[in-house]
Parts: C-alpha cells; structure tokens; sequence
C-alpha cells in the first residue's frame, strides 16, 4: 500500500470578485508517484498545485503534509517548510540574473540548512553534472538557453532533497528539443524515488506521470493510472489518456 504524503480536502478557493476556482477538491499525493494535474484552461490547475504548496491560501479546507496541517503556520513557518521539504520548477525559471548557474543553485542549498556550505557546493555541482549543464556552470541565466536555464533550475529545486517536487508547467516556454530534455528528466528523477506533482496542459508531459488527476469545475472529476512511463509505450500510453481525456470532454 503506497504512502500517502500529502492530503488536501475539501479545497476552496474564491477569489475578490466572487468567483471560485476551487470548489471542495479532494487530493491525496502518494510517495514516489509522479502525479499529474489536468484540465481545460481555467481549470484551477495552478491555483490547486499553489494551495497544496502553502504558496497560496485556501478559502476554506485543510492541507496536511506528513500528517502535519500546512494550514495556519506563520508565513516563517511556512517558509521554513517550503526551504526544507518542498522544491519548486515553475514556466518560468526565476533564476536571479545576476548570479551563475552553480551560484544559484549553491544559494538554495544554503537557504535549505541542511549541510555544511562545502557539503553544499559538492552537492550543486554534482546537480549540475546530473542535469546535463556542468559546462554552462559558470554562466549567467540570459547566457544559456530556455532548456539549460530550466535544467539548473530544476537543479535548484533538488538541491534540497525534497520530499515533493512541484512543477507547473514547466515546458510551457520551451521548444520541443528543451521540452523532451526537462521530461526525461523529470522522469529520471522520479525512476530515482522523486515524488513529483506537475501541472500541466500538454498531453505528451502529462503521460510520463503514472497517475493523471482530472480537475474540471474546481473538482477532481476523475483519475487515469497508468504503469511507469517508458518510451517504448509512449504511443500506446498517448492513446489510452488521449481516450480518456475525450470521454471527460477535455
């Protein structure tokens, strides 16, 4: 029986003006699962990836993460959760650009506390080398590509060992070359034990997660499991959750 690490329950979320977004979504996030939220434009799909993170509040429900309700802690509570058990790959890198690569990795590890700053700096740089951008190390985010930016901000997001990797969207602004390099290594990490929950609006991303969430009208409409992505069965998995998704009227 898999493990449940984070649960969110009857998620509401209605902005100023009046219109909900989220309308008592329930979601339960397994360990080691690569776990995929879909839905038209609109849907909610970051809204919901946001309020599992503690990155936005909720209207009303509750949020627990390992058995710990997310709601309600201080914002430097909350901070502090987010630097120590949560990494973040958003559409956009958010690389600070005046800093190289490795330094903006290195930074993270630092806010993370975890390890010595040699520790630290080993660790960036064999991120780095991981991520397939060790030569690009000592440039500066507008001195690399959409794809390299993205690969070390991903590195970013790991240098802190998370328990729950976040991603919305985050081949959203890459081309297709980029966008398979990001994929496979995203499903590289999650073949590694990463548990991830991305967001995304793009069938080919979204079939390398094992289990796809359905979000329709604020509401987890309905849900696809599928085994673990390889590409010999991409076609046949493309398939299967194409059909799926045309029966939801995606």
């Amino acid at each position: 029986m898999k493990e449940t690490i984070l649960t969110g329950k009857r998620l509401c979320k209605t902005f100023v003006e009046g219109n909900p977004v989220l309308q008592s979504a329930d979601v339960e996030i397994y360990k080691g699962d690569f776990t995929i939220i879909m839905g038209s434009s609109g849907a909610g799909k970051s809204t919901l990836l946001y309020a599992l993170s503690g990155m936005d509040s909720v209207t009303s429900g509750t949020v627990d993460y390992r058995g710990q309700s997310i709601i309600g802690l201080s914002e430097k509570q909350m901070a502090a959760l987010r630097a120590k058990e949560f990494g973040f790959v958003f559409q956009q890198t958010h690389l600070v650009s005046n800093l190289t690569l490795l330094e903006n990795v290195t930074v993270a590890g630092y806010l993370a506390k975890k390890e010595t700053s040699k520790t630290i700096r080993a660790k960036a740089e064999s991120l780095l080398r991981h991520m397939g951008v060790w030569g690009a190390r000592n440039r500066l985010p507008a001195q690399v590509s959409g794809g390299e930016a993205q690969r070390a901000a991903i590195a970013r997001a790991m240098i802190g060992e998370p328990g729950l990797l976040f991603a919305d969207e985050p081949t959203g602004a890459l081309n297709r070359a980029s966008t398979q390099g990001v994929l496979n290594l995203l499903t590289g990490l999650n073949r590694e034990g990463q548990t991830i929950l991305m967001a995304t609006h793009d069938l080919g991303a979204a079939i390398r997660g094992n289990r796809i969430l359905y979000l329709e009208d604020g509401k987890i409409l309905d849900e696809l499991i599928l085994d673990a992505y390889e590409e010999k069965n991409a076609r046949q998995r493309e398939e299967k959750a194409s059909e799926w998704l045309s029966s939801l009227r995606w």
